[in-house]
């Protein structure tokens, strides 16, 4: 966007200063206002991007409330203008006061115009990011995928992939760490499917003791066990016709896969006691954290019920690897649970904002939502910091000066990225990076990066 077509309003009373300001922003387009009605009457009319406001205002300039409230005003009706309030020499407590309700900055007279010209500019600079950034957000908010917020290519990937999926019948297996959202995506799965007027029933495999885990999925006949006094259906009778969701499968008992196998292979079950072989029409998606081959390995998880439950693979990325859509993400929980709290917050301080793009995020998306839930009710001001997120400034980890941790984590990073864009193709992410196809299958060597997890076979096109 050019300084020309920059919206800039000046509120100020001062008729000499005022003249010195609009010298000073000529290249911009300058509206002016001298008191509280005109300066709204001014944000109606042109909606400006940035507001640089005395805080001294008629009819009461000695003082700073009616500056406090015009502040107030511009806000609720301008959220995401960025307003920079100017106070007297020495005037910071007024000046923390204006910040605290949503100013953008502050500047202590007297006026140095270079500088102010410097503030003003990056006021720009931030608000047509954001601008941006709410942009992208509708695209995203637009998604089938509903509550699922897809900015990085990782996870664009991915929802490809479930998209592709959802309408057939193939058993999904979701890879990802805890608090990545494996189940918001195997609802996305159901929603998207012929199914999603039926049930969605989930179980989590590692939340029930092994003794009772065969009834819960199964169901069981009365007398089958000491406490079955009635005829129970279990969660796979109970999704007939949906999908039924087994979270965290690689903590399934040994002694209970085989059960599960026979099941996925004909879509039958017998009920714990029963002899009737019932028919079920279900769905299944499953999930873990867990790595299903080094189970494989140390016999806790059968070979052939993993290619059973692995007819698509889709690996889920971990929070710190979605750059791109951190603060998009953060953004989008800030919106849902303001409104909850009924709290009117314009965003994150430019700390917070820091924090959440450089804090490594070892609980992914669940630790953001907790955080951002937390921040929502403990927030003073109009502005999320970071300590109201709980982040102290050492935990976003100091940036190494080590030039060979530096350059193996940026090599690393465009390996990853070259495989997801190429869909795991070694030729083509050659080509991206630059390098050789021998040199592309050293680097993958070195930091143990599978080409296979890209490829088309578990990223659709």
């Amino acid at each position: 966007m050019s300084e020309s077509s920059r919206k800039l309003l000046i509120v100020e009373d001062d008729p000499g200063l005022l003249n010195q300001l609009k010298w000073c922003f000529e290249d911009y387009d300058v509206f002016t206002a001298e008191d509280r009605e005109s300066a709204i009457a001014e944000l109606r009319r042109h909606e400006p991007m940035v507001v640089l406001q005395d805080l001294g205002l008629p009819p009461r300039p000695e003082g700073v409330e009616e500056g406090l409230l015009t502040l107030a005003e511009m806000l609720k009706l301008a959220p995401h203008t960025k307003i920079i309030v100017v106070t007297g020499n020495g005037d910071q407590e007024n000046a923390l006061t204006a910040v605290g309700q949503g100013a953008y900055d502050f500047y202590e007279k007297p006026v140095d115009t270079d500088t102010l010209k410097l503030l003003v500019d990056r006021a720009f600079n931030i608000s047509e990011l954001e601008a941006q950034i709410r942009r992208l957000q509708n695209q995203v908010g637009d998604s089938p995928l509903d509550g699922i917020v897809a900015a990085s290519e990782g996870m664009l990937a991915v929802c490809r992939m479930i998209e592709k999926v959802a309408p057939t019948d193939v058993t999904a297996l979701l890879l990802g760490e805890s608090g990545t959202g494996k189940e918001l995506l195997a609802r996305a799965l159901h929603r998207l499917s012929p199914r999603a007027e039926k049930n969605f029933v989930a179980i989590n495999c590692a939340a029930i003791p092994e003794n009772l885990l065969e009834s819960e999925l199964f169901g069981h006949e009365k007398g089958a066990f000491t406490g079955a006094h009635k005829q129970t259906l279990g969660k796979i009778e109970l999704a007939d016709g949906g999908t039924l969701f087994l979270d965290e499968i690689g903590d399934m008992p040994v002694s209970l896969q085989a059960k599960m196998l026979r099941f996925l292979q004909e879509r039958v079950i017998e009920r714990v006691g029963g002899r009737e072989l019932i028919s079920v029409d279900v769905r299944v998606v499953c999930a873990t954290n867990q790595n299903p081959e080094a189970l494989i390995k140390t016999g806790d998880f059968r070979e052939d019920l993993y290619y059973r439950v692995s007819e698509i693979t889709v690996n889920i990325p971990p929070f710190r690897e979605r750059e791109e859509g951190r603060l998009i993400l953060a953004r989008n929980l800030l919106q849902k649970y303001s409104k909850q709290q009924s709290r009117a917050l314009n965003g994150f301080a430019e700390d917070a904002v820091q924090a959440i793009e450089s804090y490594s995020w070892p609980g992914n998306v669940r630790e953001l939502e907790n955080k951002i839930k937390g921040a929502v009710i403990m927030a003073d001001g109009k502005l999320v910091t970071a300590a109201d997120l709980g982040i102290a400034p050492g935990d976003a980890g100091e940036e190494s000066l080590n030039l060979r941790e530096v350059r193996q984590h940026a090599e690393s990073k465009a390996i990853r990225v070259a495989l997801t864009r190429s869909y795991g193709n070694i030729s083509k992410a050659a080509e991206m990076l630059g390098i050789t196809r021998p040199t592309l299958y050293d680097l993958l060597n070195k930091y143990g990066v599978s080409a296979e997890t890209y490829s088309k076979k578990n990223v659709a096109s």
